[in-house]
């Protein structure tokens, strides 16, 4: 929703059911992929089939409602990630629709802004407007034998955490760009003339590149091998 949030309503689009995924939109945390909450939406009609109980309002207060005949049945955990929800509730009340209208809008300029930045020093895809991510190839630096991944692990010396890269899976060296709403313009042109800086070095010196990270604590990882065989518990060197 991040990109049509008080811009668009998904029932007025023709959807029956969404689920809202609260993370990164609403605030939710996305690292490691996110606490994974969100309520979900649906048209009066499906109503009556929703897990219960369901919440409602009478005149002693609020009560669960079991007595919902057509109900799917209840779903466990029925409250679902209470924190999160709560977190992103507190969110749109403190932003108000003012205020979700030009996160929106942000997320889009910047998301667009830096694709154009980006566009002459790497393959687009996709070249059009986009959302609030956008996502670029590296099949012209693989040419050269520098990979994407390679490109991600140089942003490490950088200081920024990369991007998504090979995804989506239908893109060749797929790197997907999400800058948000909350980074200044400074932010942005500081994240792209890294990514110009790296592009140049796969043309100028790709050794760099390809041996990155050169500024962290841990060099690159044998991903092969940590997969096959991953080390799940410290062991003191000897």
């Amino acid at each position: 929703m991040n990109a049509v949030m008080s811009k668009a309503r998904p029932g007025d689009m023709g959807f029956d059911v969404v689920h809202l995924n609260l993370h990164k939109t609403f605030t939710g945390p996305h690292g490691g992929g996110g606490p994974g909450s969100g309520p979900v939406g649906v048209k009066k009609d499906l109503i009556p089939y929703l897990p219960k109980p369901v919440l409602v309002k009478t005149d002693q207060g609020l009560t669960f409602d079991y007595n919902r005949p057509e109900s799917i049945g209840r779903v466990k955990p029925f409250y679902g990630n209470f924190g999160i929800n709560v977190r992103a509730y507190t969110y749109i009340r403190s932003m108000g629709p003012d205020g979700l209208k030009a996160v929106t809008e942000y997320a889009v300029l910047n998301a667009n802004y830096m694709m154009r930045k980006l566009q002459p020093h790497f393959d687009l895809p996709y070249d059009r407007h986009c959302k609030h991510e956008f996502v670029l190839s590296g099949r012209r630096q693989k040419k050269l034998g520098v990979r994407t991944l390679d490109m991600a692990k140089r942003l490490l010396d950088f200081g920024y955490h990369p991007p998504t890269i090979y995804f989506p899976l239908n893109v060749e060296e797929g790197m997907m760009i999400e800058p948000t709403e909350t980074e200044s313009k400074e932010t942005l042109d500081a994240f792209i003339d890294a990514m110009i800086q790296i592009a140049k070095e796969v043309e100028e010196n790709p050794e760099i590149v390809q041996d990155a990270p050169h500024t962290t604590v841990i060099k690159r990882l044998d991903e092969t091998q940590a997969a096959r065989k991953p080390v799940l518990r410290y062991t003191k060197p000897e």
